[in-house]
């Protein structure tokens, strides 16, 4: 016997992005989910200039490494893949990360030095080449989207003010191409935000209980990335678009379709009505 939830008692955002997850992923979506594939949308879509650049993509088929993303076994951890990475030519920091996961990434902040820690060096290797070997949505809360991604190593610059500050975020929850909320994150911290209407009038109010409310006025970057998310945005029901401020511009980070999977516990009670009302459920085809 099967079982299929009646998206017609959901009511919540969290309740939502639960359907989501099992029976609204488009191809388009999986797409955007590919760290290095949404690269051709977003150029497409608002031009190249606000793609954060690429330093290396190593592929799979480059390497010899398995495909078969469920036949993890720790006999493939000497897999060459890892060593592709031509650090000769990288800069002094950059990001090391997998096109296929989320939070599946390694920050060195210093090349020498993280190159004389052959520890540091061999831990690296054996997670990515483990993460290569999985498919996150087994192990992320069945986020459907990541599903069948072809696994990849993408490294990109370190985009850092402060190389050990964290870079002021911009987040712009849209519903069918309209942005509802719009969350700006200070430089440095996890908690010290602004958010906006989709007027771009300050709202007095926070999204989780731990946040600090610094209602920051607007800016013409806030209003570059509003007016950018809404082009990104119109095919689908649901999207955060997510910005990073480097050297005053904005840069693409990423399209999170399915946001902390749908288990936000310490999302704010009001916005999980609010953006359960809005988000509208449209049944897609989910074949791969």
């Amino acid at each position: 016997m099967s079982y299929k939830i009646n998206k017609k008692k959901l009511k919540t955002f969290n309740q939502k992005i639960q359907w989501i997850k099992l029976y609204g992923i488009t191809p388009l979506m999986r797409d955007c989910t590919d760290k290095v594939k949404v690269r051709d949308y977003v150029r497409e879509r608002i031009g190249a200039e606000y793609l954060k650049p690429v330093l290396q993509v190593v592929r799979i088929e480059e390497s010899g490494v398995r495909s078969n993303n469920l036949n993890f076994s720790l006999s493939t951890l000497n897999s060459p893949l890892f060593d592709k990475i031509d650090f000769d030519k990288l800069p002094e920091s950059f990001v090391i990360k997998c096109n296929h996961g989320c939070k599946w990434h390694y920050i060195i902040k210093d090349k020498e030095e993280y190159l004389k820690n052959k520890r540091l060096v061999e831990i690296t290797r054996r997670n990515i080449t483990g993460w290569l070997e999985q498919e996150f949505w087994i192990w992320g809360g069945f986020e459907m989207q990541y599903r069948g991604i072809k696994p990849k190593i993408l490294i990109e610059p370190l985009l850092r003010n402060d190389i050990n500050k964290n870079t002021e975020e911009i987040q712009i929850f849209c519903f069918s191409g309209i942005p509802k909320l719009i969350i700006r994150i200070e430089e440095g911290t996890d908690n010290k935000t602004t958010l906006y209407d989709e007027q771009l009038n300050i709202i007095n109010d926070t999204f989780s209980p731990g946040d600090i409310n610094i209602n920051r006025p607007k800016d013409n970057l806030i209003n570059k990335a509003l007016v950018l998310s809404i082009k990104l945005t119109k095919y689908f029901n649901f999207v955060r678009v997510d910005w990073i401020v480097y050297k005053k511009e904005i840069y693409f980070e990423e399209l999170t379709f399915t946001p902390f999977s749908g288990f936000h516990r310490e999302i704010n009670l009001k916005y999980n009505r609010y953006f359960g009302e809005i988000t509208n459920l449209k049944e897609t085809n989910n074949e791969l």
